[in-house]
């Protein structure tokens, strides 16, 4: 099993290195995220160790940027025991599990064990609507072969579309559960994201569409569905 171990404390990455290579794993240590991303972008591993606080990225950004790319590489993080909002955010962001600094060697070695049996029974959680899949893991819009990886946003509104296809949702609706009831954002930024989404499904050539119905809203349906 080969690893990519992100920690930019020489003497602690020294430590876990000889520990892991000791229970038979194969281990690339890198210092910085910067490092890290080009790795684990590059390389083919069955997990990865990222610890949050780095120098030129931060190992969230990290994390961010591989599962946008559509990378599912099972990540662990290593945090701070205080970062419970990185804990969070991790693990809101695609992250397989998260162990608290400092941490005892034989509980680093049980998580990874847990982490790589998860990516042999891991299947990405996938929606589907009429011809059209939607990957919640890594954004991707999928459709005859093709595909594209949607921004958080537009990922955000056809996730809700699809979730609940044939329930028309208003421009405040999408609103408030796509930007949130406290956003600046204004009904005109809707209907521009509504009209990237109609050019994503086209450029798919889906048969799916997404309506308006005057003084009622928006729903995704299936033609002539």
């Amino acid at each position: 099993m080969k690893l990519l171990y992100a920690e930019d404390e020489r003497s602690l990455s020294e430590a876990v290195v000889d520990i892991l290579k000791f229970h038979k794993f194969n281990v690339d240590a890198v210092y910085d995220g910067e490092e890290a991303l080009s790795y684990a972008e590059t390389e083919d591993y069955d997990g990865i160790i990222l610890d949050i606080m780095m120098p030129k990225m931060d190992g969230l950004t990290v994390l961010k940027r591989l599962r946008v790319a559509g990378n599912t590489t099972p990540v662990l993080l290593l945090t701070a025991k205080s970062q419970v909002e990185d804990q969070i955010e991790g693990l809101d962001l695609g992250a397989d599990d998260y162990l608290p600094k400092p941490f005892e060697m034989n509980l680093l070695l049980a998580r990874v064990r847990a982490m790589l049996r998860r990516r042999e029974e891991y299947v990405p959680p996938v929606i589907e609507v009429g011809d059209i899949s939607l990957n919640q893991h890594n954004y991707e819009l999928s459709c005859n072969g093709k595909s594209v990886v949607l921004p958080k946003l537009e990922y955000q509104m056809m996730e809700l579309f699809m979730r609940n296809k044939g329930t028309y949702f208003t421009t405040e609706d999408l609103l408030s559960k796509v930007w949130g009831y406290e956003t600046d954002a204004e009904n005109g930024t809707v209907w521009v994201y509504i009209s990237y989404l109609r050019k994503r499904l086209q450029e798919l050539n889906s048969t799916v569409e997404l309506v308006a119905k005057r003084n009622i809203g928006y729903r995704l349906e299936e033609e002539n569905g």
